[in-house]
């Protein structure tokens, strides 16, 4: 039987072994999706802590039900392991690592890399591996295929399906998660796409496009992240131009929201965070690079938006000034270190890049954060309020707000009556006097 059918058919059957490497804030969903479709899974980490925490039932990720997780490991169909020797027994892999930035702000792809030569040392024949990690287009076929040939000696389209389906996670998202959110598939082959793309549907209530190649998949992704970018970096940029004619951004956001066609709103704040589209945008310049090609709207977009951060400490500055106060010994209050409200993630947080400006002034900086009481940065860790109330409020020069979390009592915050920076508008409600000023 030829491979193709006898994967389809262990699709049919729910007996294709699964195998998920890196538990992270998307391999973890994945894994617990394919797991409740009925697959045995089998997740690899190299952090042994994820690792017993999944083998224990206990849920660390928030778009994760603690109870479904739990019920998973108990029945036998979720478990996790550092020892990649059971790749052996896998059907189908999916790589779900991280793909970061060095110190140059160029592709760091050592963890796909190194997690690719773990695979080859134990992959079998008829098995797919599919890589859901963003990265640049031609990562697949021009990275992840020769290691995976030349480690095993065989040959992929005939003893192994190779594919890419970009991740698409959005942590704090209360509509769409791993299982309802639409995937894209392309695989090395017409077959690898066929096969792969039916593993998904099986374990997805979502729309799967199949598209021609791993290199459509790959920019498709990219795409999708640098379009937000780049009109993140538009408005950032307009925000800016707003503040010096005393024109109010976010009501001219809002007006032009009432078009019905032909406008999508984006909204200004300290920067961009998260996994993926502060870094996408990277990803393609770079690989622009080898041919020759400069993406100059992209590379506008990337500098306006790395400048953010900075831009909003320099007018926290000018508030001060308005108070006679230097940022040089005031005390600043960070209201919000996670790169997005109401979720603990913060990657690439713009906010703990405000912090570390702010410090570089000589201010004494707090943070407050009801998610993350404390977080690393240059491997140091620095500790955030527990509490705020009005006292803590009014011991600061200045209170900035660069997360908009909900569950913060924003008018407390105002009524304190220290001058208050709003990156974020999230005082549009709130009933205030001349002590704030909204980015």
């Amino acid at each position: 039987m030829q491979m193709k059918e006898t994967l389809l058919k262990k699709i049919e059957n729910r007996t294709i072994k699964v195998g998920v490497i890196g538990l992270g804030y998307v391999g973890l969903p994945l894994a617990v999706e394919k797991a409740a479709a009925g697959y045995k899974v089998i997740g690899f980490d190299i952090q042994k802590e994820k690792v017993n925490k999944v083998n224990a039932g206990i849920n660390y990720i928030g778009d994760v039900v603690d109870a479904k997780l739990k019920s998973l490991t108990e029945e036998g169909f979720l478990s996790a392991t550092s020892d990649f020797s059971f790749v052996k027994d896998m059907d189908f892999i999916a790589i779900c690592v991280p793909t970061p930035l060095n110190e140059h702000q160029e592709p760091d792809i050592s963890y796909v890399e190194n997690s690719t030569r773990e695979i080859a040392k134990y992959l079998k024949r008829e098995t797919m591996v599919v890589l859901e990690s963003t990265t640049y287009p031609g990562t697949t076929e021009e990275l992840i295929k020769p290691i995976l040939e030349t480690g095993t000696g065989l040959k992929c389209g005939e003893d192994f399906y190779l594919g890419f389906s970009p991740e698409r996670v959005d942590p704090g998202n209360l509509i769409y998660k791993t299982k309802n959110t639409p995937k894209v598939v392309g695989g090395v082959g017409n077959d690898a796409t066929e096969v792969i793309a039916a593993m998904y549907r099986s374990v997805l209530n979502s729309e799967v496009k199949e598209v021609s190649s791993p290199a459509v998949a790959e920019m498709e992704k990219i795409l999708e992240n640098t379009y937000r970018n780049v009109n993140i970096g538009l408005v950032n940029e307009l925000a800016m131009l707003c503040d010096k004619m005393g024109i109010d951004i976010w009501e001219v956001i809002n007006a032009a929201a009432t078009k019905p066609y032909g406008f999508q709103p984006f909204y200004p704040g300290p920067g961009l965070g998260g996994h993926c589209i502060p870094l996408d945008p990277y990803y393609l310049s770079w690989k622009a690079r080898e041919y020759g090609f400069h993406t100059s709207m992209i590379e506008a977009s990337m500098m306006i938006n790395d400048r953010m951060p900075e831009y909003t400490v320099e007018r926290a500055g000018k508030i001060l000034n308005r108070y006679r106060k230097p940022l040089n010994g005031s005390k600043v209050l960070v209201l919000g270190v996670a790169y997005k409200q109401d979720i603990d993630d913060y990657r690439e947080s713009p906010a703990i890049r405000v912090i570390d400006e702010l410090k570089k002034t000589g201010a004494e900086v707090s943070f407050y954060d009801p998610y993350i009481p404390r977080y690393k940065y240059r491997g140091e860790w620095f500790e955030g309020l527990q509490r705020i109330d009005a006292d803590v409020v009014r011991e600061s020069d200045i209170v900035m707000i660069t997360t908009a979390h909900t569950n913060v009592d924003y008018q407390m915050v105002v009524d304190a009556g220290v001058p208050v920076f709003d990156c974020k508008n999230v005082t549009k409600d709130v009933k205030k006097g001349e002590n704030v000023e909204v980015l």
